[in-house]
């Protein structure tokens, strides 16, 4: 077999920031898998198929598949082994595979473990490159991210408050993903140092629910979603 499965990065969530090369793929592909998730009302949701929808993938070939939000990476990582049994069956059926993932598919994606299970059983596997949130945040807020010589830190939103302020005292700008996972550090950490710059985001890219403010009070009164990210800059 000649073809590839595809990882291909979507953006943040506005359709028009896929990349030309992201979408030729999706329009060529025979079955295309993308992650949801179980909202707490039971309904399944999922930002990729919403993405893919505003695109006009054709629905015949769109395949969910139930990534767990819990804590307990067992379960999540026991849904990624049976999905990626599910791709490799399709990719040696001859049919032209293709794994989506919002943002970039290498960056701070749980589709590694896909990617990985593939790539040990000799699968060959494709990243198509895509805009990253945080590069979708510094646009919306029109700032330059990093200038000339500056350096950037990116961390998880599992960042301790002492690793934070240890960044902080670097001068350097950070990167903070998934603040929803560190918050009533995030905002500890504003209360005790407010000469820096927070610029808080959530949903960038996703019209209508799209957020983004640098005021220090309105993040420190805000309850923070799952899909939030923040730039400190110092």
């Amino acid at each position: 077999m000649c073809h590839s499965v595809r990882f291909i990065s979507l953006g943040p969530g506005d359709p028009d920031l896929i990349t030309i090369k992201a979408l030729r793929v999706l329009q060529q592909a025979d079955i295309i898998f993308y992650p949801s998730t179980i909202s707490k009302s039971g309904r399944a949701v999922s930002r990729a198929l919403d993405i893919l929808n505003q695109l006009e993938i054709s629905a015949g070939k769109l395949y969910p598949f139930a990534v767990p939000m819990n804590k307990n990476r067992s379960l999540a990582i026991e849904s990624y082994n049976n999905i990626s049994a599910n791709i490799e069956e399709k990719y040696k059926n001859g049919q032209e595979t293709a794994v989506v993932a919002e943002g970039d598919a290498g960056f701070y994606s749980s589709i590694h473990y896909i990617y990985d299970y593939l790539a040990e059983r000799k699968i060959p596997v494709e990243h198509i490159a895509g805009i990253p949130a945080f590069i979708a945040c510094g646009a919306l807020a029109g700032i330059h991210t990093v200038k000339q010589e500056e350096e950037l830190i990116v961390i998880p939103g599992t960042a301790t408050g002492e690793a934070l302020s240890e960044y902080l005292q670097s001068g350097k700008t950070i990167i903070v993903m998934k603040v929803s996972q560190c918050q009533d550090t995030i905002k500890l950490i504003i209360r005790q140092q407010p000469r820096h710059t927070y610029h808080y985001f959530e949903n960038a890219g996703v019209a209508g629910t799209e957020y983004y403010t640098s005021n220090q009070n309105d993040i420190l009164n805000r309850s923070i979603p799952y899909f939030s990210l923040m730039i400190i800059k110092p």
